[in-house]
């Protein structure tokens, strides 16, 4: 008994000198700023400190370990640098960098630390994610094979987007961008999708209208936005899109379907440059650190679908960079190019003639492609990029002034129509059963007889018979499965039924 006494208090002795020594470990990992600029510090005194380790200052300020040498360590700043001064105090915190994560931050509108930004109070979740996480293995990826409907009919039909893909939206600034992304938030609504949307380094007013749209057409709800804004440190810009892809991470781990939007990954580059050359790291094309592709690359291969026995959860990324004077060539959209699973690029050119969305269809690509198609849509809309492509080239061969023969002349006229009907005004996307109706319209040639300044309303007047009447015969469809001659022969007649008082020779006898 005496011994069994003994051995207590000797294990309670050993845990009490084990607690002492702990203490006294933590008391020495304190160290001292040394010197402080424009978002980062050089620290002394932190001889255990790990990479992106979370520091705070004695002022309460935090940052983040980013370069750990022999003798000092470079730390990226999270906050304003104000108030941390030569000499003062540096405590480790044992952790990395997290973010709070589930339910809750659903309708809010935070920041990269999850601190709110909007007029609600602070979020309470239970779990927290660390912001950079490995991407899933090889093996935990299924196919790519569901569609992500963005309601945008040049997108759906002709350069569709699946469930767990990476396509890059590309342009010019003042393209159309994020016209684009907000539009394929907003389709979501009944989709069953969380949306989060990261906007990095934009201006306060332009987050604020973004913000603004997507409450006006309800999909606040189901989406959360990670912001920072143009005068946040360089360091939380940083940070912005890992934190908003582990927060999306948690919703695809419970077997949901995520949509996640960079807005965009060009402000992201640049934070990533001011911090490398304020850290005196060697720099390369254009004062670009080394791994600016090591970058974007563990960030966007996050995205994926994951197999069935992982809850089949998967999350789509749609990246937006900009270019300058239209280079596609430029160095951050070639890195993101070459990462992602193809481009919508939106011309500066078609913009400023009208033609919105302005999506080039000749340099835009989706390499996932029918694969990630609904059969339906696949069937109706096959050869219309094929058909788009040789009325682009007989058009640039028409303005020479040749004579035209009556199949060029037919090609031309549909061309016309073709290029007006995948224009689609913003906030007003479309189902499935609407795009149906249209292209099916415009493929078979129904189209062909309406003249170009009537056909939006000839166009209207098939999606209003789309919902009233087709809607039934398309939703009972099984979008797996390409329609049937008879559905198509049905859906022809009511196509050609509704066309009707539009066409050439009606208006002509009118």
């Amino acid at each position: 008994m005496a011994d069994a006494l003994d051995a207590q208090r000797l294990l309670r002795n050993l845990a009490g000198a084990r607690a002492a020594t702990s203490a006294r470990i933590h008391a020495t990992e304190v160290g001292v700023v040394h010197t402080v600029s424009a978002g980062v510090a050089q620290v002394y005194g932190l001889p255990g400190l790990g990479f992106e380790e979370v520091v705070r200052f004695e002022n309460g300020a935090s940052g983040i370990a980013f370069n750990i040498d022999e003798h000092d360590s470079g730390i990226v700043l999270l906050s304003d640098s104000t108030g941390i001064v030569s000499g003062a105090e540096v405590e480790r915190t044992g952790r990395v960098a997290d973010v709070p994560v589930g339910r809750a931050v659903l309708g809010r509108i935070i920041n990269p630390l999850g601190m709110p930004l909007d007029d609600g109070e602070p979020l309470r979740t239970a779990e927290r994610l660390p912001i950079e996480r490995p991407a899933p293995h090889i093996m935990d990826r299924a196919p790519v094979t569901e569609p992500l409907q963005t309601g945008i009919k040049v997108i759906d039909a002709v350069l569709p987007i699946g469930r767990g893909q990476r396509e890059l939206i590309l342009g010019d600034r003042q393209t159309g961008k994020t016209a684009i992304a907000l539009d394929t938030i907003i389709n979501q609504a009944d989709k069953h999708v969380i949306c989060v949307y990261c906007a990095i380094g934009q201006r306060a007013s332009s987050v604020a209208k973004a913000m603004g749209d997507l409450r006006a057409h309800g999909a606040q709800g189901y989406t959360v936005a990670v912001v920072t804004e143009g005068n946040d440190p360089p360091g939380l810009r940083y940070i912005a899109p890992y934190a908003a892809t582990s927060i999306a991470e948690y919703f695809m781990a419970q077997g949901e379907d995520v949509l996640i939007i960079y807005d965009d990954l060009t402000h992201h580059a640049r934070a990533y440059r001011e911090l490398a050359l304020l850290l005196r790291r060697p720099p390369g094309r254009e004062a670009f650190p080394g791994d600016i592709f090591y970058l974007h690359a563990r960030l966007l291969e996050r995205a994926t679908h994951l197999r069935e026995e992982l809850g089949g959860g998967s999350l789509t990324a749609l990246p937006i960079v900009e270019t300058e004077a239209e280079n596609m060539s430029d160095y951050i959209p070639t890195n993101l190019i070459s990462i992602t699973d193809g481009q919508l690029y939106l011309s500066p050119r078609l913009f400023e003639l009208g033609q919105l969305p302005a999506i080039d269809i000749g340099k835009s690509v989706s390499r996932v492609g029918g694969k990630a198609q609904s059969a339906v849509l696949r069937n109706v809309a096959g050869p219309l990029k094929l058909m788009y492509s040789q009325f682009e080239e007989m058009e640039a061969f028409s303005r020479f002034g040749t004579r035209i023969d009556d199949n060029t002349r037919r090609v031309l006229e549909r061309g016309y129509r073709t290029r007006q009907v995948l224009q689609q005004p913003q906030f007003s996307p479309l189902t499935m059963a609407d795009q149906v109706l249209v292209l099916l319209a415009l493929t078979e040639g129904l189209l062909d007889d309406v003249p170009l300044e009537r056909l939006v309303t000839a166009q209207n007047a098939l999606i209003d018979c789309a919902r009233e009447h087709c809607g039934g015969l398309l939703m009972l469809h099984d979008l797996r499965e390409p329609i049937s001659d008879a559905e198509r022969a049905r859906l022809l007649e009511m196509i050609s039924r509704t066309l009707h008082p539009f066409t050439q020779s009606t208006a002509t006898g009118a």
